[in-house]
């Protein structure tokens, strides 16, 4: 029950919840790579990772780009010789009325949440085959158990986390997927609503917020299970939070 040595790889890990984790993991012991669009921002995350004494290595990652993260799972092979985890935790919530019509929000939000996803399991699934072992965290969202006003593409992108997530668990006894649905947590998540009256409801929503460590730690806490034990999905709510 250790994650010490392993090799974890966490897509949008400048900030909120994949920072969190990286940190985390880092602190017990694991080799994490970083990726994320904003390099100068990993940059710095992996040079005080380093400072604490972990081992850390950060790589730009577009995750709706397959080529680019395929280019970032193997660097994380080449750099540690395997790799453990994937952590598929980049996720984008321009919340809005379908009303208001934001459909390049809506094709945002599928080519992140879903394609992205998909693209760091393309990525990880033939090494996880070739070795006989291995884990997808992929981080979906409270969201991808009930559906809300102003949510209802997002949810679908998070519903769709969750349907992806039991089918490759299903197909594949030799790896294990956990599913994580955070609750609101504090992080960049929402910061590009553009519709106002979607935007306030997340302002009002947010006053409860989880700090990004706890849900940092309901990963630790999959990952570091016996490898006979796959914990196939977390949900980590605020205590105050109504639903």
């Amino acid at each position: 029950m250790s994650i010490e040595g392993k090799v974890i790889t966490i897509s949008g890990a400048s900030s909120g919840i994949g920072e969190a984790t990286a940190r985390l993991l880092a602190d017990k012991g694991a080799h994490v790579v970083l990726g994320a669009r904003r390099t100068d921002r990993l940059d710095a995350i992996v040079k005080e990772i380093a400072a604490a004494g972990g081992s850390a290595r950060s790589r730009a990652l577009d995750v709706t780009s397959r080529a680019d993260m395929e280019a970032f799972v193997a660097f994380a092979e080449r750099e540690f010789g395997q790799v453990d985890v994937v952590v598929n935790n980049a996720g984008v919530m321009p919340l809005s009325p379908m009303a208001a019509g934001k459909v390049e929000e809506w094709d945002r939000m599928l080519d992140v949440n879903v394609r992205g996803v998909l693209y760091g399991i393309a990525a990880g699934l033939p090494r996880f085959k070739r070795q006989g072992f291995g884990h997808f965290v992929n981080v979906s969202s409270i969201g991808g158990l009930y559906v809300v006003p102003t949510a209802a593409v997002y949810c679908a992108t998070k519903f769709a986390v969750r349907a992806i997530s039991d089918g490759l668990r299903q197909e594949n006894d030799d790896v294990r997927v956990t599913v994580i649905s955070p609750g609101v947590t504090t992080s960049e998540l929402g910061s590009d609503i553009t519709e106002p009256s979607a935007r306030a409801m997340m302002d009002d929503y947010r006053k409860i917020a989880l700090g990004a460590d706890a849900i940092a730690r309901a990963i630790a806490f999959a990952i570091q299970q016996p490898a006979d034990v796959d914990v196939n999905e977390i949900v980590v709510r605020p205590t105050a939070s109504p639903n």
